[in-house]
Formats: structure tokens, sequence, C-alpha cells
């Protein structure tokens, strides 16, 4: 179509030439030809007219003689101009006085007067008619009838102007072939061009044929166009290209977020359900001590429930305070040499309660040989622990479970193995996230917040070790296996470790928290232990009971009423009586910044509620004035 259009082009420009000089070869033609017609003519009218004069000047002294013998002879002259084919000589009453033929034996027709003086065409012939003076007064007239060719001059004339248009119509088409390439071939280039670009969307590309004047200006601007339209082009496809990596960023932000939702929604569900469900045995062994209170097997019974839902609950927020501060950088740990054999058995003192309690049997098969390791010994305990119980509690009871160490090119693999309900291969690996639990269902009758697996593989990352997931799906058990860096320079610490001494002192101790039952429970406790205990609910009046009281040991709340645990310590540390006593931080904030600004404050110690008698009696050992 292009090439079509371009042929047009060239062809209308070789007709636009050819109709310019074809007009313009007409109007000389027909400009050239009037003049010719009319130089022709006067040429005739003054030939005639001489002619017409020679005659009567020569006539004259004939007819003033009425001799027309002599008049007849001076016609006889115009035989020289066979052009001329009849001649007569009128007297000056308008009566014929002698004629002439140019062909003998032909008798012309002559008008019967000579009309008026002048020139006359008649019937194809040009009459002259002209007067005869004699001492100028009119004696005669003379008349002279001429061929007038007018048509074969035109013929012969139109012919010649034929050949010479024929010819430079001719010339100018060859002309105009050659001019023309000037002007198609950018055009032709152009249009190569565009129907290049038309079919590949190739912007890039251009008119390399150069040209003068307006095409070369139309060129220049048509490579100009395509060149703005190719940056316009990729400014247009990275923008898609950027709203597209847009989109699919934020439509997987809107899934994580809705996953997230969704997940935050079962997580509050599981925790409130898992929270309650440790709480209803302990109301109920309340019950069975109030109205059991003289049946002691009873309430020892209710208080080892009691003891048993309390460290689940402990357990549960444990874990989530743990991951609350891996999640957010304030998690740290110790990096020490540590033994691999005591690492296990810490985990196993952890789990293999809960593990008996199930009915499962339990392989443990570790090396021999010493091994060692840098980290932390409770964090990597706290690891295996919650394989350990996470393998106890998704195994049908009476299940086996397996722990395997094995120590190979500066690697440690621990393996915990059991025949449990195993893992989905789609879950395989997601049940390191946050709140993922196998079994989610509610006629599940394992507990948990789906929080240890994730918490246990940010503990391993921490010790620059991984941990993955294997199972053959549904029913077929599942294998969770730890790789951690061995020590292999290890300097063995044979120090044998030395139990705390027995403190068998007696203290004054000042208990301050705003929640009564907890403060009379462990101050009963310490008193039926012999101590000599006192106890405030508020800050002011724990500061004013310590002025006269001068307390060895504090143990105070942080949120207290009038004046908070953080002034009470200050305030208390510029009493010169109590400059020796031990403070003790008792809170529900455990993060590292609350131990940081407890510590600034002057407490010697910091203990996360819930707290249990035993943490009270170590700190009374370990530490006095």
């Amino acid at each position: 179509m292009m090439a079509t259009a371009a042929g047009s082009v060239r062809i209308k420009l070789i007709l636009t030439a050819l109709a310019t000089t074809f007009v313009a070869l007409v109007v000389t033609t027909v400009a050239m030809l009037v003049y010719d017609l009319k130089s022709f003519q006067q040429g005739w009218v003054d030939d005639l007219t001489t002619q017409a004069e020679l005659v009567a000047t020569a006539s004259a002294p004939a007819i003033s003689f009425n001799d027309p013998r002599a008049a007849q002879q001076n016609l006889g002259l115009l035989r020289v101009r066979p052009q001329i084919q009849a001649g007569a000589i009128y007297t000056a009453n308008g009566a014929l006085f002698a004629s002439y033929a140019q062909t003998p034996g032909e008798h012309p027709v002559f008008p019967p007067s000579p009309g008026p003086l002048g020139h006359a065409i008649e019937g194809g012939h040009m009459v002259v008619t002209h007067p005869i003076l004699d001492a100028g007064e009119r004696v005669g007239t003379v008349y002279l009838s001429a061929s007038y060719r007018l048509l074969d001059r035109v013929q012969s004339y139109a012919l010649i102007l034929l050949g010479v248009m024929l010819g430079s119509l001719l010339l100018a088409v060859l002309v105009a072939h050659r001019l023309q390439q000037a002007i198609t071939r950018p055009l032709l280039a152009v249009t190569d061009v565009a129907r290049a670009v038309m079919l590949r969307r190739d912007y890039s590309l251009q008119v390399s044929e150069r040209a003068a004047g307006e095409i070369g200006t139309l060129v220049d601007a048509f490579n100009d166009m395509l060149a703005e339209i190719a940056r316009r082009s990729n400014a247009l496809q990275d923008a898609n290209r950027t709203l597209e990596h847009e989109m699919t960023v934020r439509q997987g932000a809107e899934r994580a977020l809705l996953l997230a939702d969704r997940r935050k929604d079962e997580f509050l569900a599981t925790l409130a359900h898992e929270l309650r469900n440790p709480l209803a045995p302990i109301r109920t062994g309340l019950d069975i001590m109030r109205i059991n209170a003289n049946d002691p097997v009873a309430c020892e019974r209710a208080r080892s429930i009691m003891e048993r839902q309390l460290k689940q609950m402990v357990r549960l927020v444990d874990d989530l305070l743990d991951v609350s501060r891996i999640n957010t950088g304030k998690l740290t740990i110790r990096r020490e040499q540590v033994m691999l054999q005591d690492v296990v058995n810490d985990a196993l003192e952890l789990s293999r309660p809960f593990i008996a309690a199930q009915g499962h049997t339990l392989h443990v098969q570790v090396p021999e040989p010493a091994v060692y390791l840098v980290g932390d010994a409770t964090r990597l305990a706290q690891v295996l622990s919650n394989l350990l119980h996470n393998a106890a509690k998704y195994t049908a009871r009476g299940g086996s479970i397996s722990l395997e160490a094995q120590a190979c090119a500066g690697q440690l693999e621990l393996r915990v193995r059991d025949n449990g309900i195993g893992i989905p291969a789609a879950l395989l690996n997601e049940i390191f996230e946050m709140f993922i639990q196998a079994d989610s269902s509610l006629e599940r009758s394992t507990a948990g917040l789906g929080v240890g697996l994730s918490l246990a593989r940010k503990l391993v990352e921490l010790h620059g070790g991984s941990i993955r997931a294997e199972s053959g799906g549904e029913g077929q058990g599942s294998t969770f296996t730890v790789m951690l860096p061995v020590l292999a320079d290890a300097t063995v610490a044979t120090a044998a470790a030395q139990a705390l001494p027995s403190d068998a002192r007696l203290h004054r101790i000042l208990l301050a928290d705003d929640n009564v039952d907890f403060v009379n429970g462990i101050g009963g406790l310490l008193r039926s232990m012999g101590h000599h205990v006192h106890i405030a609910h508020d800050g002011k009046q724990a500061l004013v009971a310590a002025e006269g009281f001068a307390p060895e040991f504090a143990f105070l709340d942080i949120g207290l009423p009038q004046l908070n645990g953080y002034d009470l310590a200050r305030a208390l540390k510029r009493l010169p009586a109590l400059k020796h006593t031990v403070l003790v931080a008792v809170t529900g904030w455990g993060q590292q910044k609350d131990r940081q600004q407890a510590f600034e404050a002057g407490f010697h110690h910091h203990l996360v509620k819930p707290v249990s008698i035993d943490q009270f009696q170590e700190i009374l050992a370990q530490s006095g004035p």
C-alpha cells in the first residue's frame, strides 16, 4: 500500500509536470497561431494593396484616354503573381473597364460595381479595392481577387506546433522523471520507515535519506518525531513495568496482610483457648483444696495439678516473650563453651516428665566422646526440649520418640524423630512460621500457640545453624534436624560445679506490691520460714515503713501506686540505713529495656512474674548485706 502510494506520488509529479508543460505549450501555440494569422493576413493585405496601387498608377492614363487595351495589358503584368487569380479596372461611374484572369480561358465573375475601398475576405478569397487617381481626382477603381489559403496556413502551422509540442512533452517527461527522484526518493524512504515502524513497533528506526529544502525539513521532522515517540514509548514501558512491579508488590503485601490478619485472629483465639485450658484445672484444684481442706492426699493432688498447669502457662508466656524479643532484635545469647551432653541432659530434664506422662518410649543416642559447641546452653536446651515436647504432643499415646546426635565434618547433626501425626507436604515450608500448627482442627487433642518451632528456628539461626523438617505425610511421623557448628579446639573446664551454700539465716524482708493476693501469699510463705516480713501496697507506704524497718531485702513491684518502683528504689538508696539493702524488682515487664531501666534505678535483681518461692529463696541464699 505504501509502495502504491509512493508510485502514485511519482506518477502525479510526472503528470503535474506534463500538465504544466502542456498548458504552457497550448497557450503559447494559440498565441503564436493568432499572431501568425494576423501577420499572415496583414501581409496579404499589404501585398495586394501594393499591387493594386501599382496597377492603378499604371492604368490611370489608360482610363483618362479611354484605352481599355492599355489597361488590359497593365493587368496582364499580374501573371507573375499566381496567387492573384483575377483582377479588374472599373471606371469612375463603376463600369467594368478591363479584366484579368490568372488562368487563360477562365471567365471569373466580377461584381457589377467595385464596392467600398479597402480589403475583404469573400469565400476563401481576399479582395482589395483601390482607387485610381489622376491629378488627385478619382477616375476609376482597381479590383484584385487573390486566393487566401488561411486553412492551409493554419494546418501547416498547427503541424509544426504539434511536433514541437510532442517533442517538448517528451522532453518534459524525461526531465520530470529525473527531477521527481529528488522528491520521491526521500518520500519513499519515509514511507518505508513508516511501514517498518507500523509492522515492528520499533520506534528506534530513522530515515537515512537526506534531502534539501522542505523535503529535508520533512525528513528531519519525521526522524525527530520517531525519536520523541521512542522516548515516550520507552518511558511508558518503564512506567508500565514499574506499575506492574508495584502492583505485584502491593498484591503480595495485601495477601501477606490478609494472611497475617487471619493468623492474628487464629492466634488470639488459640491464645485465649490455651490460657483457659490451664486455668480450668487450677480453678478446680482451688475448689478441691477448699472443699477437702482436711484431706492431705486430695490437697497434694490438687497442688500437683496446679503446679503442672502453672508451668504450662509460664511456658506459653515465656515462648511468646522470647519470640517477641527475637523479632525486635532484643534477645541476646551468651557465647561460651558448652558440652553437647550437658545440653541434652538439660533438655531431657525439661521434657521427660511430659513424655512419660504421654506414655511414649524415648530413645536417646549421643556420642560418647565429649562434643563441644559455642553458644548458650540454656537456649540450646530450650530448642531440644521444644522439639521433644512437640514430638510428644503430636504423637498418639504410647508412641516412639528418638533423639540422635552425630558429629561429622565440623557440624553437629541433632535429629528428633517421632511416629506421630506427620506433616502434610504443603506445610513443610511453613511449619516454622509464627502461629502455624500441623493440626489446627477443633478436634485436636494437642495444645499450643504455634510459636515453639518458630522460636526454635530463630534460636538455632542465632547460633549460626539451621533446622529443617521432613515427613512422609499425614500419619507418617516427622523428623526435625538441627545443624550446628562444632567447636574444633575445646578447652575442657574441669572445675567441678559447686552447689550454692545453704543459708540458715533469717532476714528482714520488705514486700511492696499492689496485688494484695500475691504479696500476702508470698509474705505468708516467707514468714512460715521464719523471716521477718513487712508488706506495703503502695510506694509511699513502703518508703515510710522502710525508714524504721531497715530491711535487708526489698522485693518491689514496678507499677506501684503513689510512687512507682523505680522512684521508690532511688529513694531507698538515698537512705543511709538502707545503703546495703538488696533491691529486687518483681514485675510483669520482662523486656531487655525494662531490665536495664531497673538496674539504672538501683535494683540488684530483676524477676519477671509469675515468680515462685524458690526464686525468692535463691536470692536470699546467694545475696546478703
